[in-house]
Parts: C-alpha cells; sequence; structure tokens
C-alpha cells in the first residue's frame, strides 16, 4: 500500500514536471515601465494570447500609477501565472538598466530568445512573432522591427518628431557606419549568444543611444542583423516619456561610441 502511494505520488511528480516543460518557451518578452496603468493589461493580454508562446517579464520603475499592481493581479490568474513575471526597481533609473537587468533574468532563467518591446503598443505584438522567426529559423542574431527599411512606416507622429527620428537614423549610420536603416530602434530581438558575448556590464549608456549602442556592438562583435519591416503607431493612451534631451545624448553619444571602438577589442561571435 505505501510502495503503491509512492509511485502513485512519483508519477503526478513526472507529470507535473512534463507539463510544465511542455509549457515553458523559450522567448522572454522584456517591457520596461513607468505609469502604464492604461495600456499594461491589454499588452499582457495581446501578448499571451498569440499562438507562439511568449513569456513576460515586466521591469517597472517604481510605477506611482499602480502599473506593478495591475501586472501582480494578473500574475494570480492560472493561464498567466507561469508566463507573466515581473522586477519592481525603486524608481526611474534608465532604459537602458532595465533593459540589462531584464537580460540578465532572461539568460538566469534559461531563454533562448529575448525581445525588446513597448508597453504602448507602438510596437505591434503581432510582429512578435516574425522578430523570433527571423532569428529561430533565419539564421540570424539580432531582428530589429525597422520603422525605416522600407521607406517611413510611422503613424500619428507630429512631422517634427518624424524628421527627428529618421535623421537621427541617418546620423546614427553616417557616423557608425553600421549596415542598419533604423538605427535607433527599440524593438528588437536577439539570440542568446549575442547577450553572452557582447558583455553587458560594458554597456555604458542609460538612455536613448543605449538601443544604439546595442546594435553596434553586436555588429562589432560579429553577429549578424536583420531588419523586419514594422510600422510603428504613436501611442493613444498614457503620456510619452519621449524629449528631446534624449536626441542630444544620442548624437553626442554617438560620436563618443565611435571614438572609443578605434581602441576597444571587440569578443567576436563564436563560430558552430
Amino acid at each position: 500500500m505505501f510502495l503503491e502511494r509512492k509511485r502513485s505520488i512519483f508519477a503526478q511528480e513526472v507529470k507535473l514536471i512534463g507539463k510544465i516543460i511542455a509549457m515553458r518557451s523559450d522567448t522572454l518578452v522584456i517591457i520596461p515601465t513607468y505609469n502604464e496603468k492604461e495600456n499594461i493589461e491589454a499588452i499582457i493580454r495581446a501578448v499571451t494570447s498569440l499562438e507562439k508562446r511568449f513569456d513576460i517579464l515586466i521591469i517597472d520603475d517604481g510605477s506611482p500609477d499602480g502599473t506593478a499592481d495591475i501586472v501582480k493581479g494578473l500574475m494570480k490568474e492560472e493561464e498567466l501565472s507561469e508566463r507573466v513575471h515581473i522586477v519592481e526597481r525603486s524608481g526611474k533609473l534608465g532604459l537602458g538598466t532595465a533593459y540589462i537587468c531584464g537580460f540578465k533574468w532572461a539568460m538566469e532563467h534559461g531563454y533562448d530568445y529575448v525581445i525588446e518591446m513597448d508597453a504602448d503598443f507602438s510596437h505591434n505584438p503581432n510582429d512578435l512573432p516574425r522578430l523570433y522567426n527571423k532569428c529561430a529559423s533565419e539564421d540570424y542574431d539580432v531582428a530589429i522591427g525597422s520603422r525605416y527599411v522600407s521607406g517611413v512606416n510611422v503613424v500619428n507622429w507630429p512631422m517634427g518628431r518624424v524628421l527627428m527620428s529618421y535623421f537621427a537614423s541617418k546620423y546614427v549610420r553616417f557616423i557608425t557606419g553600421l549596415p542598419i536603416h533604423d538605427t535607433t530602434a527599440g524593438f528588437k530581438c536577439y539570440r542568446r549568444q549575442v547577450l553572452e558575448t557582447i558583455g553587458l556590464d560594458n554597456i555604458k549608456f542609460k538612455g536613448y543611444a543605449f538601443q544604439i549602442e546595442m546594435k553596434f556592438t553586436a555588429y562589432k562583435c560579429g553577429f549578424k542583423i536583420a531588419e523586419v519591416p514594422v510600422i510603428f503607431v504613436n501611442r493613444e493612451l498614457g503620456t510619452s516619456k519621449m524629449n528631446t534631451s534624449i536626441f542630444g545624448e544620442a548624437v553626442f553619444g554617438v560620436i563618443q561610441l565611435k571614438v572609443n571602438s578605434w581602441f576597444h577589442k571587440y569578443p567576436q561571435k563564436e563560430q558552430a
């Protein structure tokens, strides 16, 4: 009787472990947040409703509007409890540090692909499988959701912002030599190997220039980068965190990045 009970418990545990393994995703979507209560539930449900399973990590910088509480409430739902995770930080510590925190969390938890995504639907959740497939099926190391690889694909942006963003990308490409049209894009998928190789603790920029530095470093390390055409739609709810100062950081940061590269030896991608 005792042995039969032990066998039954063991069988149940094996079944549970198998179920967890079967349900586990190989991809983590990192979404930094600050005061995104209007968007956070909708973006989580949109991502988790996709046919391909994507897990989500929210990096919340102490949002006073209760964004983190909304996320933790969703995590109590059975279908989301194993798929949605949160790291709460004490305040606004910068976009770059949020993603670095998320990258390290992803590697600690065994994810093979990591995607950067905004909470405000400017990055369309339906494009996630396209970015993932570019890396998982087409042998690229970084896939960029690109606004400028096939024209100018932005919706509801003020003309001043369109021009600033477009020419900022052109400027970065000219200074750095990056063979990328949308050098400032923040909708990207990385293979795990990229994050392991580039040395996350060596990434210096914390704001807008962080996105440029990550691409530039991946490129200098010999990783294959692809651009996937996407349409970028301006947020409808909540308040934009963009301002002209972040472009100033990028303008001067790019020059610093290029000059430093002359004296820095980048680790190279290991060939399979």
